[in-house]
């Protein structure tokens, strides 16, 4: 088979493929994230990027390559979430970019798209570093390149890229040494491979794909599934109110009592509830069901297995959510359009307490999310235009959301400026600093100044034995980060503050905030600060329940 003219219509169904494949492989991404923290979510953030691309490419009838890779481009430019989002959003629009004019492809027109991503996303990050999906993507387009200049088959230059990019990632332990360290391959870059193995399957035709994701494979999978509950608009349409979803590693574990059988389990769980999906195979089962009793659910997991994974939601509390949304937006229907106030902040946290927090300071709209829910640029977008301001400033409090708050900055008219905070007590010190009488590009450079007064501590546990930066890490321990790298892992959490407290003190240290998270307690905080004040009387701590996820504890020291 030789393809040497790509048209449309194949371009797009190629494009598909590799969204089908970059989503069978999420899981597998998230898995290479170095830092044993339990927020990996690089596969996430690509896919629910790319995604994002693939919806905006199906809504176009075009029958004109460059248009649809032009539309593939904008869907993930505005989907686009974190760091390797956001880089991943960057290759395609220099890919659309290099093509735009094309009504087909031919072999050197489809080389020189992929050559155009790499110039554009390099051209996007400020400091590159090799090691990562940009050296997966610079390598594999440099061996299309050279297969477009001796051949005039697509399909060739489609089978060079995805070597190029497979021998890339196996490098990048090589030019990375934490990955070397930790032994794995880039996730990002993996991630990339899985999306370019999904051109190459649609275009050799060895792989079957279906533009109706709702199609599943009966071998492996069998539901006794209504998604009709799945998104409940009011309280009558709630029976159990619990939507529980665990995947269980089959005969793995203490807890495993039973062998597992897929028709006992299927039918113990469908007494539990209603809008049951179960999926199995030799290894792994995977369980979606509407409960009242979430509890019971995992306890039969355990029985057949470890719990690997587990996701609960209370749709009762969603639909209140959604109730009081509605609501709210009903009064403010009534209401005639604001004024645009001069000055409006928009920051990124996670937590009730810290987003009230932030909110009692200043920050006009807080977008919730964080390590394991990076906002779009599409969500900056919109946060931009309710605030309704003539100058914005953002507070992304992660580094994995910068990139998308600037490249909101970028497509939007409103004047705005990002104060490029990592952490939260980096965010709440930067506001210390914001004058209403200063200019938009002045209230940045104080805000900036004043965001390093600070050094950030968290604590979180491990979710995987490795050793980073000389440190001993066993899986569950709780880890001490200071100012982005792990200083010490401890079995015990009280210790574990402890010690990262003193860890982050020097001799001009005054003031420590405790942000006490959802599974940290006050006591705990309290009783760990008046160990510390023994050794240090003259400092003060304060404590805010933040009831942040992911983190037991954030701490600031100024």
């Amino acid at each position: 088979m030789k393809v040497t003219s790509l048209q449309a219509a194949e371009f797009k169904q190629m494009l598909i493929a590799g969204a089908e494949r970059l989503t069978e492989n999420v899981d597998l991404i998230n898995s290479l994230n170095v830092f044993p923290v339990p927020d990996g979510d690089t596969g996430t953030n690509m896919n629910m990027t790319f995604v994002s691309g693939v919806e905006n490419l199906k809504k176009s009838d075009s029958n004109h390559v460059g248009e649809l890779a032009a539309s593939l481009a904008k869907g993930l430019l505005m989907g686009a979430r974190g760091n390797s989002g956001v880089i991943l959003s960057q290759i395609f629009r220099g890919f659309s970019q290099a093509i735009k004019d094309k009504e087909e492809l031919s072999a050197i027109d489809f080389a020189a798209a992929f050559n155009g991503g790499v110039e554009s996303a390099y051209k996007a990050v400020m400091k590159p570093v090799e090691g990562t999906i940009l050296t997966v993507a610079r390598e594999s387009a440099i061996r299309g390149q050279k297969k477009a200049e001796k051949h005039d088959d697509i399909i060739e230059v489609m089978k060079s890229i995805v070597k190029g990019a497979s021998l890339a990632l196996e490098k990048t332990p090589e030019l990375l040494p934490v990955l070397k360290q930790v032994g794995v391959v880039d996730s990002g870059g993996k991630g990339l491979l899985c999306i370019y193995e999904g051109f190459l399957s649609s275009l050799t035709g060895e792989k079957v794909i279906s533009l109706d994701h709702s199609t599943k494979n009966e071998a492996h999978s069998h539901a006794i599934f209504d998604d009709l509950n799945e998104n409940p608009m009011s309280m009558d349409d709630i029976t159990f109110g619990y939507c529980t979803e665990i995947m269980v590693r089959i005969g793995q574990g203490p807890t495993v009592k039973h062998e597992f059988d897929y028709d006992g389990f299927r039918n113990t769980l469908n007494e539990m509830g209603d809008s049951l999906l179960v999926v199995a195979d030799d290894e792994i089962v995977k369980v979606h069901v509407h409960t009242e009793n979430p509890g019971r659910v995992m306890q039969l997991g355990q029985e057949f297995g470890e719990l690997i994974k587990i996701k609960v939601d209370n749709m009762r509390e969603q639909v209140r959510g959604l109730e009081s949304q509605e609501a709210s937006m009903k009064q403010l229907q009534t209401k005639l359009p604001a004024e645009k106030k001069p000055f409006a902040i928009i920051a990124v946290a996670a937590g009730q307490g810290v987003i009230s927090t932030f909110k009692s300071i200043g920050v006009d709209e807080v977008l919730e999310g964080g390590q394991t829910m990076n906002p779009s640029t599409e969500d900056f977008v919109k946060a931009i235009e309710r605030v309704n301001a003539e100058n914005i400033l953002i507070l992304p409090n992660n580094k994995n959301i910068i990139m998308a708050a600037e490249q909101a900055t970028q497509v939007i008219e409103t004047p705005a400026k990002v104060v490029a905070t990592t952490t939260i007590p980096q965010g709440l010190a930067s506001m210390l600093a914001f004058n209403p009488e200063m200019t938009l590009e002045d209230n940045q450079v104080a805000m900036t100044e004043m965001k390093d007064t600070v050094t950030s501590g968290q604590i979180t546990y491990s979710i995987r034995d490795t050793e980073i930066d000389g440190v001993q890490i066993k899986k569950d321990d709780f880890m001490g980060i200071v100012n982005g790298k792990i200083v010490l892992s401890e079995p015990e959490l009280t210790s574990a503050l402890l010690h990262t407290l003193e860890a982050m003190l020097d001799e001009d240290s005054e003031l420590i905030t405790l942000i006490v998270g959802q599974d940290g307690s006050l006591e705990q905080a309290q009783e760990v600060a008046n160990q510390l004040e023994e050794n240090h009387e003259d400092l003060e701590i304060e404590f805010i329940q933040g009831d942040q996820p992911v983190y037991q504890y954030l701490i600031s020291v100024e």
